[in-house]
């Protein structure tokens, strides 16, 4: 049966969207131009230009973005690296496949980084910190620069769910300029999976920096060590941004501020409608340091599998992140960390619809439908 609403909802987007985005295809398949061509290096400059960056390099995935973000930056066996578990496991992922120790910290009200614990945890092996720009909303950034300069730390932003969002310093002695996640660390690194705010159709991500070494490396790393055509300077692997998911992505962007607008408009409905409704807490923290773009909308709910239920029910699709957290898969070796609050929210946490294309009348119908739970 189909929903009502679903939780995401590509034909549509690709409706809007038909005549630019078939005769992009329509153009590379005349030219033959495939791999490593025009629309990537495009792609490369209009990101670092939004972003405020001056390189960018493009990947195969987010993933890679962060495990060659890494590498670049040396880290590997020995080292820690401290991200959270409430994250997707990419995040974790690639420290591992670098060889490196992940050290997993709580993460606050916010569903962000809980920078009262990141001190705590460090240790004399530590060398970089991932903060996680979680469903489009930024760590608190210049406490964490604080702490990484202070002990020498190295920060690669996971900024995958985060594109567009911003952040300004709360610290009078610092800039109060707003910067964009993924311009703060050593390296910034971005997923544009297809559900994502800017998304391809298919794999694609994104590496952001200001340090010419660590583009160059990450370029190296993304396509096989190769210099040029002829010299290999480093063992590298097939990790190329493709050139269809460039085009099509260059496409999209020129509509992602009006998207980012839009997500901001339904984030605002859903507060208006459900903030009489007591069993749930909104992602609603406002304060003048943050600018939200909503990759998600995420609800902490009272009964939240009976609310899922109900809402599969009548039409609504939901998503629940990690009902068993990261740090407790049996398979990963992580369970020695003691997180509490990351383990409520496994059981608390759920993601309503939220994408550009949802219509008003569907919006009010998931609120009514929220609402009706709880009042039966």
């Amino acid at each position: 049966m189909q929903s009502k609403v679903p939780f995401v909802n590509y034909p549509r987007q690709y409706k809007t969207l038909q005549k630019e985005i078939d005769a992009a295809i329509k153009r590379i398949l005349e030219t033959g131009e495939l791999i490593l061509r025009q629309d990537v290096a495009d792609f490369e400059q209009n990101l670092a230009s939004f972003l405020g960056v001056k390189y960018v390099q493009g990947t195969n995935s987010g993933t890679d973005a962060l495990i060659f973000s890494l590498r670049a930056a040396g880290i590997g066996p020995g080292d820690e690296v401290m991200t959270v578990s409430h994250t997707f496991f990419a995040t974790i992922e690639a420290i591992h496949h670098c060889g490196a120790t992940p050290i997993l910290v709580e993460a606050g009200e916010d569903f962000t980084m809980d920078m009262d614990r990141v001190e705590i945890a460090l240790t004399p092996k530590t060398k970089a910190i991932i903060p996680v720009h979680l469903n489009g909303r930024m760590c608190e950034m210049d406490r964490l620069l604080e702490i990484a300069h202070r002990q020498q730390l190295i920060i690669i932003e996971d900024a995958a769910q985060a594109l567009g969002s911003q952040y300004r310093s709360g610290n009078p002695g610092w800039d109060q300029s707003w910067r964009k996640a993924g311009s703060y660390g050593l390296a910034g690194c971005f997923s544009f999976y297809p559900a994502k705010l800017l998304g391809a159709y298919g794999d694609a991500g994104a590496v952001a920096t200001n340090d010419e070494k660590i583009a160059e490396k990450v370029k190296l790393l993304s396509n096989h060590g190769m210099k040029s055509k002829t010299e290999f300077v480093d063992y590298g692997f097939t990790s190329r941004l493709d050139n269809f998911q460039a085009a099509i992505l260059n496409v999209k962007f020129k509509h992602l501020l009006e998207w980012i607008e839009r997500r901001r408009e339904i984030a605002w409905m859903y507060n208006a409608g459900l903030s009489e409704a007591a069993s749930v807490v909104l992602p609603y923290f406002p304060d003048e340091r943050h600018f939200d773009v909503y990759q998600n909308y995420v609800l902490k709910a009272q009964n939240r599998d009976e609310l899922a239920a109900f809402l599969k029910e009548n039409g609504v699709e939901t998503l629940i992140k990690d009902p068993i957290p990261l740090h407790h898969q049996p398979a990963l070796g992580l369970s020695h960390f003691k997180l509490p609050y990351t383990e409520q929210l496994a059981k608390e946490v759920i993601s309503l619809p939220m994408y550009p294309e949802l219509a008003n009348d569907q919006v009010e119908y998931v609120i009514k439908c929220v609402k009706d739970f709880y009042q039966e």
